[in-house]
Formats: C-alpha cells, structure tokens, sequence
C-alpha cells in the first residue's frame, strides 16, 4: 500500500513535471520513449531517480514550476547539436550536488547570509535552481568535446562553487537576478 500511494505521487509529479515543460508536446504515456526528449535515460523516468529519488523529482519540479521560462531555455539549451545533454539526469546529478555541498557544510556561509530563520527545503530547492542554471551556463562555456566530458565538467564546475562558497560573506545570487543568456 506504501508503495502504491508513493508509485501514484510519483506519477503525479512526473506528469506534472512533463506538462510544465513541454505544455505543447502529449506525452504518449508512462512508459514511452518521450522521455528522452527532456532528458531521460531510458522510457521509465523511474528508473533515473534510483541515485536521488524523490528528492531529484522534488528539485526538478520546483525548478520547472517556480522558473518555468528558464527551464524550458535550459530544455532548449540541453538540445544543442553540439553541446547538448540529458536535462532531467543533469539535474539529477545537480541534486547530488547540492546534497553533497549541504551536507559538508559548504552551503553555510550562503544559508547563514540569505535565510533569516532556519533554512528549509525550499531553501534547498532554489540553491539547487541556481546550481541548475548556472551549470548550464559553465557547460557551454566549457565547450566540452562531447557527453562524455561530463564528470570533468561537473568536478570543475563543484569545485569553483565549493571555492566561491569559502567566502564566510557568499551568496549565491537568485535566478531572477542573473541576466539572461
């Protein structure tokens, strides 16, 4: 019963997820070969969630849904001839991320100078939307040869945030501060 109730939030959000991106493109179904479209491995998103699970869901919800624009720039961006990669499993990889950065205390210089209370999920939410959108942008700076250039990418682009984040007066700046490109 767990499984079923937690199975049917999945597929809810999923969906949800889907139809805030590509509002304009139906999904032929759970299980189909559309997903790659936005970025998933295989034709069961599911099975890309197994490192992060709900929590990647989570993030890449919130981001389609409160930066709606600029995650479809991001969706746009991600189908680059050349420089193209797999949005939903870059945000999941962002998930880990931001995960890792929160919980060797990296984030704690940017949570103490931006959250008034104590931080929460949301708080993790938009660290992960800014991580997201940023990443985007050192990809394509980064003019990688091809996919399999990821790691390297993400190692570099970690440890210049994990440098940034050194600084006792960081902040990361929020998405609807950064100029568009």
């Amino acid at each position: 019963m767990c499984f079923y109730l937690s199975m049917r939030t999945f597929i809810k959000y999923i969906q949800q997820f889907w139809s805030t991106l590509v509002p304009d493109k139906k999904l032929s179904g759970r299980v189909s070969s559309d997903w790659s479209f936005i970025g998933f491995q295989g034709t069961d998103p599911k099975t890309d969630f197994r490192g992060m699970g709900m929590l990647g869901l989570h993030n890449l919800l919130f981001f389609v849904t409160q930066y709606t624009e600029k995650a479809r720039q991001l969706l746009q961006h991600s189908h680059h001839p050349k420089y193209g990669y797999s949005f939903a499993i870059v945000g999941i990889n962002i998930t880990s991320m931001t995960y890792q950065l929160l919980c060797n205390g990296h984030l704690k210089s940017h949570l103490q100078n931006t959250v008034k209370k104590a931080p929460s999920l949301f708080h993790f939410h938009v660290v992960f939307s800014y991580l997201l959108y940023e990443f985007d942008k050192f990809w394509f700076d980064e003019q990688p040869a091809d996919i399999m250039e990821f790691g390297r990418v993400r190692d570099k682009f970690q440890a210049r945030i994990v440098q940034y984040l050194s600084n006792p007066h960081a902040k990361l700046k929020p998405l609807f501060e950064q100029s568009s490109s």
